[in-house]
C-alpha cells in the first residue's frame, strides 16, 4: 500500500475534516496528527525528516492511503517527491480566521493552563501511555516554534508565515497535481479532483474548538481517541 493523497494545509485549515472526507470517499485510512499520539513510535521518522535524512516513509504509513495535517505538512517537499504520483490537496482558510482558531487550539496546547498541566502531571507516574506520548508533546511544542517562532502572539508575523507556506506549496507542486481546497466548498471540487462520486452524506465539518479540547483531555489522560466517521 502506498500513499495516494497528501495534504499540505497547516493545522486548523480543516485538515481533520479532510481526513474524514477522504476516508468516507473510500481512500482508506488517513494519517493525521492524532495518529501520532496514538502511535508515538512514528516520531522516529519525523525526527529523521527534520534532520534531512532519508526516511522510509512506507514503513510509517503502512496501512494508510493518505496523510494530512502536521507533521506531514511540514515535510511536504520530501513526501511529495517520495510519493511522486500522489495527488496534493492544500486546505485553505482566511488567514485571520485561521490565526484566531490556531491561537485558541494548537497554540494553546503548547501553553496549557496550569490546571490542565497539573491534571496531566498527576497521572504521569501511573500511566505508561502518557509516558509514551510525552516525546510527541515535546516534539509538537518544538514544531510550533520551528514553524512560527517563539512569540505566538505576534499575529502579523504568524499570518505572514502561514501565507508563505501556501506560496511555497504552490511553487513546489505542479498545478495539475494540486488542489487548493477550501472545505467550505464541500464535496464537489474535492470529488472532481479525485475522480470520485459525490456522496449523498453531508460534507463533514469537524474538530471544532470544543472537540479539540476534548481530544487534548483524552490524549493527556492516556486514553485513546475513538474512531470517528461521518455516521
Amino acid at each position: 500500500m502506498s500513499i495516494e493523497i497528501l495534504g499540505t494545509g497547516l493545522g486548523r485549515t480543516g485538515t481533520f475534516t479532510l481526513k474524514l472526507a477522504l476516508e468516507h470517499l473510500g481512500f482508506g485510512r488517513c494519517y493525521h496528527m492524532s495518529e501520532l499520539f496514538q502511535k508515538p513510535e512514528g516520531l522516529y521518522f519525523f525526527n529523521k525528516a527534520e534532520k534531512g535524512e532519508m526516511v522510509k516513509w512506507n514503513k510509517l504509513f503502512e496501512g494508510y492511503k493518505s496523510a494530512v495535517d502536521y507533521p506531514v505538512a511540514r515535510y511536504f517537499r520530501q513526501l511529495s517527491e517520495y510519493y511522486s504520483d500522489a495527488k496534493i490537496i492544500h486546505t485553505l482558510r482566511d488567514p485571520h480566521e485561521w490565526y484566531e482558531s490556531a491561537y485558541k487550539t494548537i497554540f494553546m496546547a503548547n501553553n496549557l493552563p496550569v490546571k490542565r498541566i497539573l491534571k496531566f502531571a498527576s497521572m504521569y507516574m501511573f500511566s505508561k501511555e502518557i509516558r509514551r506520548r510525552l516525546p510527541v508533546l515535546i516534539y509538537n511544542r518544538k514544531l510550533m516554534k520551528l514553524e512560527f517562532g517563539t512569540n505566538l502572539k505576534d499575529k502579523k508575523k504568524i499570518i505572514a508565515k502561514f501565507e508563505s507556506h501556501t506560496e511555497n506549496v504552490i511553487k513546489k507542486i505542479p498545478s495539475k497535481r494540486l488542489l487548493l481546497f477550501n472545505p467550505s466548498d464541500g464535496w464537489k471540487p474535492l470529488c472532481n479532483f479525485l475522480g470520485a462520486k459525490i456522496p449523498e452524506a453531508n460534507f463533514p465539518f469537524s474538530n471544532t474548538f470544543e472537540e479539540f479540547l476534548q481530544k487534548v483531555d483524552i490524549i493527556g489522560t492516556g486514553k485513546f481517541l475513538p474512531e470517528q466517521k461521518l455516521f
